[in-house]
């Protein structure tokens, strides 16, 4: 009895992990003011959506597509809807997941109670990246064109639902340039 009891006091530690923060999880994208998704963002209104591929990905679609030559790639990109000009600019954010791992935890509790020095020591914390891409828009007669009270909210979010299936969509960013012609 006393080693099943042992047993499953080892299967539970082993699998125990107990979350301490959670990425948001968005299926397809999310508008919402920036400071809210993260603190690091502006207080403005964004365009947010999970973007699964490498670190400057973006960076590199957003310079081929609008022929930028590494030159103000991050900030006031010039685009064109209907015959309003428009700016955005990126921000690429990680979002971890943390949890607190019980195993080690435990095992130096356990250590320490025998006056050893801990062995696990700093690896109770385990982290799992998560990668978003905030935009934010806006023009020369509007500070925030994805607030809820701009008139052009919906077809800037339209175009920038355009421009997130366009970059999801391609691997090779110069078809961008051949399809473009």
């Amino acid at each position: 009895m006393k080693r099943m009891l042992l047993f499953l006091t080892v299967l539970i530690l082993h699998q125990s992990c107990i979350p301490t923060r959670i990425a948001p999880r968005i299926a397809d994208y999310k508008i919402t003011q920036g400071k809210k998704f993260k603190k690091s963002l502006p207080n403005r209104q964004m365009f947010i959506f999970k973007d699964p591929k490498m670190a400057n990905e973006f960076y590199n679609y957003v310079n081929t597509l609008f022929n930028l030559n590494h030159i103000d790639v991050y900030d006031n990109v010039p685009f064109m809807v209907g015959q309003t000009q428009y700016f955005f600019s990126f921000y690429e954010i990680d979002i971890p997941n943390k949890s607190i791992n019980l195993v080690p935890l435990a095992i130096d509790a356990v250590l320490q109670s025998m006056d050893v020095d801990p062995v696990m020591d700093g690896s109770y914390q385990t982290r799992k990246g998560n990668w978003y891409i905030a935009i934010e828009v806006y023009s020369d007669t509007e500070h925030d064109c994805l607030d809820e009270k701009s008139p052009n909210r919906s077809v800037v979010s339209d175009y920038l639902q355009l421009l997130k299936n366009d970059y999801l969509a391609h691997q090779n960013y110069n078809e961008i340039l051949f399809k473009n012609q």
